[in-house]
């Protein structure tokens, strides 16, 4: 039974740290104010593009919450170079319908996850055995175990993100639809490589941070435990 519970401990730990990085996305993604203008303003992005700030934020808006699947559509009017126009043409659209289906996907991975997490902490408390101990002990140990691995991914990808960038396209796309012309297409001087460098280093540090203070939380039980013992 012990061994049981420590397995299903470690697999909560694993889901726990699936869902703070998906939530990672999301709040760096969809929940900080002003990331994006900060960006664009960074970037020259409203002079690449010949928009002021507020169209360009507007359409970001759009984006964003098509990717979250609250617009059907991303046909899109802005003014462009002073001039009405679609945002997206149809090959961007097509590109951000499969970002939409990675999105969408790990929204339900996050869910498929918290189901699993609650299932094996029901099964693991129903077992016979000294769950209230091994939980925070196996949570330490999974989440160490992940965090590590996702380290070590971190450190390789940061030696050549432009490399490991368009190896990451690859892996999730299947189709060209995601190489980007400057000159026809306006979604790649939005998003260009040094926004999705710094969107993933914030990522990475809210995520980091989360992780800690799961960790550190469950490292204070594991030490009260045993001074409970002696």
């Amino acid at each position: 039974m012990k061994i049981i519970q420590y397995i299903l401990g470690i697999l909560t730990a694993f889901c726990l740290m699936i869902i703070l990085l998906i939530t990672s996305v999301e709040a760096v993604t969809y929940w900080t104010p002003g990331f994006y203008e900060k960006e664009y303003a960074k970037y020259g992005v409203t002079e690449d593009v010949h928009m002021e700030m507020d169209d360009l934020l507007d359409v970001t808006h759009e984006m964003m919450s098509f990717l979250r699947g609250n617009r059907e559509d991303l046909h899109v009017m802005t003014v462009v170079n002073g001039q009405p126009r679609e945002f997206f043409n149809e090959r961007e659209i097509a590109h951000m319908e499969d970002v939409k289906g990675l999105f969408i996907g790990a929204l339900l991975l996050r869910r498929i996850c918290l189901l699993t997490a609650a299932v094996s902490l029901v099964i693991m408390f129903l077992l016979k055995g000294r769950a209230k101990s091994i939980l925070p002990k196996t949570l330490c140990i999974g989440t160490g175990l992940f965090f590590a691995v996702l380290l070590v991914l971190a450190g390789i990808i940061s030696t050549d993100f432009s490399k490991y960038f368009i190896v990451f396209h690859h892996i999730f796309f299947n189709n060209d639809l995601w190489i980007l012309d400057p000159a026809t297409d306006l979604l790649i001087n939005i998003v260009p490589e040094p926004f999705f460098m710094d969107t993933a280093a914030r990522i990475g540090i809210t995520y980091g941070i989360s992780v800690i203070v799961l960790f550190l939380a469950c490292l204070y039980f594991v030490l009260r435990g045993k001074n409970k013992k002696h």
